[in-house]
C-alpha cells in the first residue's frame, strides 16, 4: 500500500485520447501520466509537441517502463483485445465506451480481470455530466415524484461524414452512454424494443437508433441518437408523478476539453455551468430554474487511482458495462426482428 501516484499511460492519441483522457491524466496528481502508446508517426509528433511526454511503441514497453495502469482510448473493436493484454501484464485497465462489441466478450474480460485480481473499469464519463448529476439530484431529492419516463438524445444534424467507424455505429457509440444512464437511474431491464436504419441501405454504419427500454422499476426509458437529425429534441425530458425535468444542449465538459482548457487551468470554474444552461422543473404552468450541478469528469481519474491503491471502489463497476452490452445486444436483435425483446 503506497500513497505515491498511479504510473499511468494512455493507448491511442486520436480524438478521445488527445481531449477525453490525456488532459484529465495529465491534471490529476493522483496520477502519474507516462505517456501514449502508438506507432503512428503523426500521433508521435503531436505527443511530442503537446505533452512533451515519450511514445511507446507496445503495451509491454509501457510496463517495462513502470506503468501500473492504463487507460485505453482506440477505435471500438480493439477494446477487448488491447484490455485483456494489459490484464495479462498485471496492468490496471481504464477501456473506454463501448467496451465490447458484445456482451459475450465483455462478460469474458471481467471475469479474466476478476481471476487475476486486476482492477477493470470503464470510462463512462457521462454519469459525471453536469445535467445528469442534476437530475439524479432532482429524483432523489423527490421533486419529480416517483420518475416513470426517461427520455434521453444524443442527436445531431451532420449526415456527412456521418458517425465515425472507430466508435462502432450510433447504437454502441452513443447508445453506451444512453443505456449506462438509464441504467443508473432506472435500474434492471426487463423489456427491449429498438429501431435502427443504416447507411447506404443498410450496408454502412448505422446511423440513427431509435431503444425503448422496460425496467424492472416500472419506469420506462426512451432512448434516442442520430447523426442525421435535423431537429434535435432536449438532452433529457425526465417525467415524474409530480413533474418534468427538461433540459438543452450537452453538458459543457467536453467543449472546454475540446477548446483546450483542462481541470487544472479552470480550477473551481472547472464544471460549472452558467445559469443560461441550466434547466427547468415544470408542472403545467408553473416553471422553475433548476440550478445545474457541477460537472464532474474530473473525478474520474482520482477514484480510478484510489481503487488502484485499494482505497475506494472503482469509479465504474465493470460488470455494469456488461449488463450495458447486453441490453445493446437486445436492441440489435429488436430492430433486426421487429419484436421486443425479454431479458431474464
Amino acid at each position: 500500500m503506497t500513497d505515491a501516484p498511479v504510473r499511468i499511460g494512455l493507448v491511442g492519441y486520436g480524438f478521445g485520447g488527445r481531449y477525453f483522457h490525456a488532459p484529465l491524466l495529465a491534471s490529476t496528481p493522483d496520477c502519474e501520466f507516462l505517456g501514449v502508446v502508438t506507432t503512428s508517426p503523426e500521433r508521435r509528433k503531436q505527443i511530442a509537441g503537446e505533452l512533451g511526454r515519450p511514445a511507446y511503441d507496445s503495451l509491454e514497453e509501457l510496463a517495462r517502463a513502470g506503468a501500473e495502469a492504463v487507460a485505453i482510448s482506440t477505435p471500438a473493436a480493439t477494446h477487448i483485445p488491447l484490455a485483456q493484454e494489459a490484464l495479462k501484464l498485471g496492468l490496471a485497465v481504464v477501456c473506454d465506451k463501448p467496451f465490447a462489441l458484445d456482451a459475450a466478450s465483455a462478460r469474458e474480460t471481467t471475469e479474466l480481470a476478476e481471476r487475476l485480481r486486476v482492477p477493470l473499469t470503464v470510462y463512462q464519463n457521462r454519469r459525471w455530466d453536469s445535467d445528469f448529476l442534476t437530475l439524479r439530484r432532482l429524483v432523489a431529492e423527490g421533486d419529480l415524484g416517483t420518475l416513470t419516463r426517461f427520455e434521453s438524445r444524443f442527436e445531431r444534424f451532420q449526415p456527412e461524414p456521418g458517425p465515425p467507424a472507430a466508435g462502432g455505429g450510433t447504437l454502441l457509440d452513443f447508445g453506451s452512454h444512453l443505456v449506462d444512464q438509464a441504467l443508473v437511474l432506472s435500474g434492471p431491464v426487463e423489456r427491449v424494443y429498438a429501431e435502427m436504419r443504416s447507411r447506404d441501405g443498410g450496408e454502412g454504419l448505422d446511423e440513427d437508433v431509435f431503444v425503448a427500454l422496460t425496467h424492472r422499476s416500472g419506469a420506462r426509458s426512451h432512448l434516442s441518437g442520430s447523426w442525421r437529425q435535423g431537429a434535435p429534441g432536449p438532452r433529457f425530458r425526465a417525467t415524474g408523478t409530480t413533474g418534468t425535468y427538461v433540459v438543452d444542449g450537452v453538458d459543457g465538459q467536453e467543449a472546454l476539453l475540446i477548446a483546450g482548457a483542462s481541470p487544472a487551468s479552470e480550477g473551481e470554474r472547472w464544471g460549472i455551468e452558467p445559469e443560461r444552461r441550466w434547466g427547468k422543473v415544470l408542472r403545467g404552468d408553473q416553471v422553475e430554474p433548476a440550478p445545474s450541478a457541477r460537472g464532474e469528469w474530473d473525478t474520474f481519474y482520482p477514484a480510478f487511482a484510489a481503487a488502484v491503491r485499494g482505497t475506494r471502489p472503482l469509479p465504474v463497476d465493470p460488470w455494469d458495462a456488461v449488463t450495458t452490452a447486453t441490453v445493446l445486444d437486445a436492441a440489435r436483435t429488436s430492430a433486426a426482428t421487429g419484436e421486443v425483446v425479454r431479458l431474464s
